[in-house]
């Protein structure tokens, strides 16, 4: 009997300190909410820090005294390296704190992770008290997200859609239309390229999307390139150019391809500038337009000057986010929330979805070792540039517009068409294995980005396989 008085004792003891500490918890989680006085950008900050967002998405994480401990350190390692690995969170907090502008893939992310309350994990906050997300903090983060949006994108987006991370394209180009003209010309010459049979256009065809619907392109020779040509259309948005970020402006991109070897491979700008220098009409143009007439610089800035025009507004997604509730069908408004809802706009976002940041494909499987193909050049992505380990497979996340007329998919266009794609994605990269219908929902709503260009709606003269 006493034995049994005693169990019924410890076990209400051990009930006690379990309420006083889940009551200690709660406490420190409401108190640990940042005062309304602060800034916004700052409140999100000391969430971020409180959180312990830094403890595993940083390049100079600490490791806490538990560490060391077997197995739970080895548990604090892995999660440390995945964090990294998938998202480095020190600059965002570094510009939070002092005034900087995030990128709008970093802000996509917190406010994803806050809404849906997945980070800090548990095994984070029942150690950390204080760390868990909670409702007012989610709020803050969202109400930071959408205020942030507002300023970030200027595009006129009010009431329930202000906050929506994917944008509308708002077309009206600052440009100088003799430049553009001439940008035009240029981009469909095939003088730039070593045996005057390869343009711009050969790849990148104004009629085809902007690509040319092939897994590589062919360039002079009959050569095939090692990687899947990006549209131009509404490249102007993308935050550098090329998969591998080489390019950081439209220029810079358009001085490659007349020098690579197995594209247009000319051998320098001087023989391109001595062709094109017999043309009358080219040197009457670019004396009026340029102090040094015909030069590498005035070349690549002339193209730069056309495909900034090379914007594709009033898709029937643009209406709807611009007011027009008739816009989309029911099944396409439910493949847009599927969008959001399964991380795609997280890094698809903005008035290209995409084109803002890189991100490591196969973030949560291993995408190279199921596809079964040999490794490239091409395959390490920005690691081709930086050297850097965690650049490794890390590619510029392309944009989605018009995404029906660009198959193949991927950088390695292993992908034919969109539901593969999304499938695929969703596997890679979410670790989600999407169901039939909501593939069929998202690639419903990925044709309504298909805009216009001129004022016409863009179409491909080249048919996918069972159109």
């Amino acid at each position: 009997m006493k034995k049994q008085k005693r169990g019924q004792f410890l076990i209400g003891v051990a009930m006690l300190l379990i309420a006083c500490g889940w009551v200690t918890y709660r406490v420190i989680t409401a108190y640990s909410t940042p005062s309304k006085e602060l800034a916004p950008e700052a409140r999100v900050a000391a969430i971020l820090e409180n959180g312990g967002c830094i403890s595993c998405h940083s390049a100079n994480a600490e490791l806490p005294f538990y560490a060391n401990i077997p197995v739970a350190g080895d548990m604090v390692k892995t999660d440390i390296e995945d964090g990294y690995r998938a998202f480095d969170i020190e600059g965002v907090v570094e510009k939070l704190k002092n005034g900087g502008f995030p990128s709008p893939v970093d802000v996509a992310k917190i406010e994803k992770v806050a809404l849906d309350k997945t980070m800090p994990m548990a095994k984070y906050y029942l150690v950390h008290w204080g760390s868990q997300m909670t409702d007012k903090k989610a709020g803050m983060i969202a109400e930071w997200a959408r205020d942030f949006r507002t300023a970030y994108y200027n595009d006129g987006l009010s009431g329930e859609r202000a906050g929506e991370p994917v944008r509308p394209i708002i077309a009206n180009p600052d440009v100088n239309q003799q430049k553009v003209k001439l940008g035009f010309d240029l981009y469909h010459d095939t003088r730039l390229s070593v045996d005057n049979t390869v343009s711009c256009a050969t790849c990148h065809g104004l009629n085809t999307g902007g690509v040319d619907n092939l897994q590589y392109s062919t360039g002079v020779a009959g050569q095939k390139g090692g990687v899947n040509a990006p549209t131009t259309y509404n490249a102007v948005y993308n935050f550098v150019q090329f998969w591998d970020g080489r390019a950081k402006t439209l220029a810079e991109q358009a001085a490659g391809p007349p020098l690579n070897p197995v594209e247009m491979a000319s051998t320098s700008f001087d023989e391109i500038i001595a062709k094109l220098a017999q043309d009358k009409k080219y040197v009457e143009e670019f004396n009026a337009l340029y102090p040094d007439g015909i030069t590498e610089a005035s070349i690549t800035d002339a193209i730069e000057e056309f495909e900034r025009t090379l914007v594709t507004p009033n898709s029937q997604f643009d209406k709807w986010l611009l007011g027009d509730n008739e816009a989309l069908t029911a099944d396409e408004l439910r493949g847009y929330d599927l969008f959001k809802a399964n991380n795609c706009a997280t890094c698809h976002v903005g008035a290209n979805l995409g084109g803002d940041t890189y991100e490591l494909m196969g973030l949560r499987q291993h995408y190279f070792e199921a596809r079964g193909m040999e490794l490239t050049e091409e395959d390490n992505g920005r690691y081709k540039q930086t050297k850097d380990e965690r650049d490794r497979h890390r590619f510029k996340v392309p944009g989605l517009r018009n995404i029906e007329l660009t198959w193949p998919y991927y950088h390695d266009g292993t992908r034919a068409t969109m539901e593969e794609a999304v499938r695929d994605m969703a596997l890679y990269q979410c670790d989600i294995e999407l169901g039939d219908a909501d593939v069929s929902s998202i690639v419903a709503f990925l044709r309504t980005l298909t805009g216009e260009y001129q004022g016409k709606k863009l179409t491909s003269e080249n048919k996918q396989e069972g159109e």
